[in-house]
């Protein structure tokens, strides 16, 4: 049995990635901090006969994150793949680089990078081990060509695609894939830049399963439309 852990699962890009491995015979594992929320989306993959399970963790929460990440582990027999995209529109509090001070950059920093650090330190090992694996991590474009108008956010962004960056880097050669998706269109058509394109999960997602089969050597791909 294959198996994908997606971090972040929501109702668009986390569901339509669930789709797209699902469909190709993985069990998947939905985490996110909402449980009825997560129930809802296996509610509805598992309509489309694709078997899935929810394991609410906070990605702030390293030790839940971990648990959780273990638990998906014991319930489908190991993690193949690893996709963290977590969002916090809710709570996310938006700064220039000019306002900008510590605080609004740190709480970016621990939700982007230390999250998907501790996600990655969660399922490494057991990759090493078997020598195959895909690590898949997704920001918005924001990470290569940032606005000023979230400046603390793309920060952050920025930081966790130069450690994805590195760490296919680093795990050249060994059998397990790394890489980072940039994601350069107003997904489902909303987006804070009027000049992007608008583009639908399920179209963006087949970038996710082409990493991990066809474009292994790949460490980054910007997806423009």
């Amino acid at each position: 049995m294959t198996s994908i852990a997606i971090i972040g699962a929501g109702p668009q890009m986390g569901l339509a990635i669930a789709r797209t491995f699902g469909s190709q015979g993985f069990d998947v594992a939905l985490i996110s901090r909402n449980r009825e929320k997560l129930d809802g989306l296996v509610g509805r993959l598992t309509a489309e006969g694709i078997n899935a399970a929810a394991f609410p963790a906070d990605v702030l929460d390293h030790d839940a994150l971990t648990q959780a990440l273990k638990d998906a582990a014991t319930r489908f027999g190991g993690i193949d793949v690893l996709e963290y995209s977590p969002l916090a529109v809710e709570s996310t509090v938006l700064a220039t680089p000019a306002e900008s001070d510590p605080s609004h950059i740190q709480r970016e920093i621990e939700f982007q990078l230390y999250g998907a650090m501790a996600a990655t330190k969660a399922v490494l090992p057991a990759m090493r081990e078997a020598g195959t694996g895909t690590l898949l991590y997704t920001t918005g474009a924001g990470s290569l060509d940032p606005l000023p108008m979230v400046g603390n956010v793309n920060a952050a962004a920025a930081a966790l695609r130069n450690w994805v960056v590195n760490l296919h880097k680093e795990l050249d050669g060994t059998g397990i894939q790394a890489a980072h998706v940039a994601i350069d269109v107003a997904l489902g058509g909303a987006s804070i830049d009027p000049t992007l394109k608008a583009a639908t999960p399920e179209a963006i997602s087949s970038v996710y399963w082409e990493l991990h089969t066809t474009k292994r050597d790949q460490g980054e791909i910007v997806y423009r439309g």
